[in-house]
């Protein structure tokens, strides 16, 4: 995997969070220290965390899969992409949760780190086999969510609504799962 590719793929997967981070800097209405730190922590941290618990599930049985793992990749990342396109489409949900509860700030840490565990499944089968080439993609992961946590927050509290339905981060971060799960696939195939 290419240096390029990596931080491609780590704005892909944050794009979730910054999102969600949008959202939530909405409703906060102004800088909140503390609870917007530990959302942009824990959104780093799990997006970091989940591909690591996918590629080590996967990593056990891989040999197993290794003439297709390609199509593997490909499948996982094409899937996650046309869903994110899907959702960026939908209403937003008139529901309001509350972003300055830890366990709120946990349990949507864990939800928008779910795309992370398949992306590490995906690792395995683009041949990671170690730890120690895993370690840089997992870095670049945590602190690129992290940094786009903060920035979603920012964003919500000082540009409102208007800002986070014409942006449509979903989308965009969809597309680019996409375009690397072809080039995943046509890298094997070519």
């Amino acid at each position: 995997m290419t240096h390029f590719y990596i931080w491609f793929l780590a704005l892909a997967l944050a794009m979730d969070c910054f999102a969600v981070s949008v959202a939530s800097g909405i409703i906060y209405g102004r800088v909140r220290w503390k609870p917007m730190l530990a959302m942009a922590f824990l959104f780093g941290f799990f997006q970091a965390f989940n591909p690591f618990v996918g590629w080590l599930a996967t990593d056990r049985f891989r040999y197993l899969i290794e003439s297709f793992d390609h199509w593997i990749a490909f499948s996982i990342l094409a899937f996650l992409g046309v869903r994110m396109i899907m959702d960026s489409f939908k209403e937003e949900e008139k529901k309001i949760f509350n972003p300055r509860k830890l366990s709120v700030i946990f349990t949507l840490a864990i939800a928008t780190s779910i795309d992370a565990l398949a992306v590490g499944v995906s690792f395995s089968c683009m041949g990671i086999v170690s730890f120690g080439y895993l370690l840089y993609p997992l870095a670049v992961i945590g602190v690129v969510s992290f940094a786009m946590s903060l920035l979603g927050l920012f964003l919500g509290i000082f540009s409102g609504k208007g800002f986070a339905r014409r942006l449509r981060a979903e989308f965009w971060g969809g597309i680019i799962l996409i375009i690397i799960g072809i080039k995943v696939l046509a890298e094997h195939l070519l």
